[in-house]
């Protein structure tokens, strides 16, 4: 080939490719070319968003995941909190409810025990069971001889006499008795039942608060009376250990048991209202003797004894016999007043007949009251009438009563 003829073949070319060069589908090529690289690199970027996102969504979730967990543990914890603290509160509320329970029993034991004599069977007894016997002397009536009433006199019994027992015995009816004097009167025997229980409360002693009915034969004359006085003393010493109430000394006459009865339990009622616990002793028919009639048909009440009164010379095996008996039946009888003379409160002492009621008293753990703390010019007073000293006796004086007593 010729010079000329491949130089035109070589213009000729480099045309061709120029043209391609600037075609359109060229252009589309590269820019399909492009495309497909951007797309691919779009596609990556959008995987990588993708990623990203799922990533991001990933945390999100975790994040939300942690947090909610978070939130239900410390919701658990703060549930688990409220429960403890609930349960600690039910636990301390069980805790104070069970203290108070115990706390309220412990205070009805505690009443429950609270008096220091309870009537168990036909025994007083102490709060652990044990049987108790009082050993007591009686003053006189409180009216004629108030002077009695101090507490060396009752120191100098219990340490010297072995007594461990003081009956305050306060006439009803005889002179300046409690129905029949005036309020003055009234307001000073008060006030000398109240001494004797504060003395004999301080030196460890039981006292008997004796309603000392005689000529007035009925319990059931001056029961308003007896009601309103027994309603006082009862409040005031409900918290005494050591107080018992004779609610009427001897009905005598033709007062019977009955109506003796029908008295009793409104008293008694009266001072259960205050003192659910104290002893109370029921006087019996013809001067406190018929514990067999009593025995028959005693009174449906808790703590109750029953009067049986001896005076040696008078009262002998008869007496004896129907003390045994009631006893023997399962009435609970005390002996809250006695004496080794006659009946009338003079005349003989009977030293044999008065051994032989204290074997049997002694045999049957029963209680005894000798009266009567005075100097008066009678065989039953335990002071000789020479004597005008009202504590610190000596041997010498005593009356042939009173001597007797100490040595038993």
């Amino acid at each position: 080939m010729n010079l000329v003829k491949r130089v035109t073949l070589f213009i000729a070319i480099i045309t061709i490719l120029v043209g391609c060069a600037k075609s359109p589908s060229s252009n589309s090529v590269i820019e399909n070319v492009t495309e497909k690289s951007n797309v691919e690199e779009s596609g990556n970027l959008e995987t990588q968003t993708t990623v990203e996102e799922t990533t991001s969504k990933e945390e999100t979730i975790s994040k939300e995941s942690t947090s909610e967990t978070t939130t239900k543990e410390s919701t658990t914890e703060t549930t688990s909190k409220e429960i403890t603290e609930d349960t600690a509160a039910k636990e301390s509320t069980t805790q104070e409810t069970t203290k108070e329970i115990v706390t309220e029993e412990t205070t009805k034991n505690n009443k429950k025990k609270r008096k220091g004599l309870s009537v168990q069977g036909t025994n007083l007894v102490d709060s652990s069971g044990k049987i108790v016997t009082l050993r007591g002397v009686s003053t006189h009536g409180l009216s004629w001889f108030p002077q009695y009433v101090n507490k060396d006199a009752f120191k100098c019994m219990r340490d010297e006499w072995n007594v461990n027992t003081i009956r305050l015995a306060m006439y009803t009816a005889e002179y300046n008795g409690y129905c029949v004097g005036d309020e003055n009167n009234r307001q000073a025997l008060i006030e000398l039942v109240d001494n004797g229980v504060n003395y004999a409360t301080e030196l460890g002693m039981y006292v008997i608060i004796d309603w000392h009915i005689l000529s007035d034969n009925n319990p059931n004359i001056y029961k308003n009376q007896s009601i309103e006085f027994f309603d006082k003393v009862s409040k005031k010493y409900s918290k005494n250990t050591n107080v018992i109430y004779e609610i009427c000394n001897e009905p005598n006459g033709d007062t019977s048991w009955e109506e003796i009865k029908s008295y009793a339990v409104d008293v008694i009622d009266t001072i259960r209202k205050n003192d659910r616990d104290a002893v109370i002793i029921v006087g019996t028919p013809t001067w406190s003797q018929c514990v067999d009639q009593t025995a028959a048909s005693p009174i449906d009440r808790e703590n109750i004894m029953y009067a049986l009164h001896f005076y040696a010379d008078t009262h002998r095996d008869d007496l004896r016999n129907k003390m045994v008996n009631a006893i023997n039946s399962g009435l609970p009888v005390i002996v809250s007043e006695f004496g080794i003379c006659d009946a009338s409160g003079n005349g003989n002492v009977n030293i044999e007949e008065a051994n032989k009621w204290m074997q049997v008293i002694k045999q049957h753990k029963v209680s005894y009251v000798i009266w009567n703390l005075s100097n008066k010019q009678e065989s039953s007073a335990l002071i000789n009438s020479s004597c005008n000293k009202v504590s610190g006796w000596t041997k010498d004086d005593l009356s042939e009563s009173g001597k007797w007593f100490v040595l038993k």
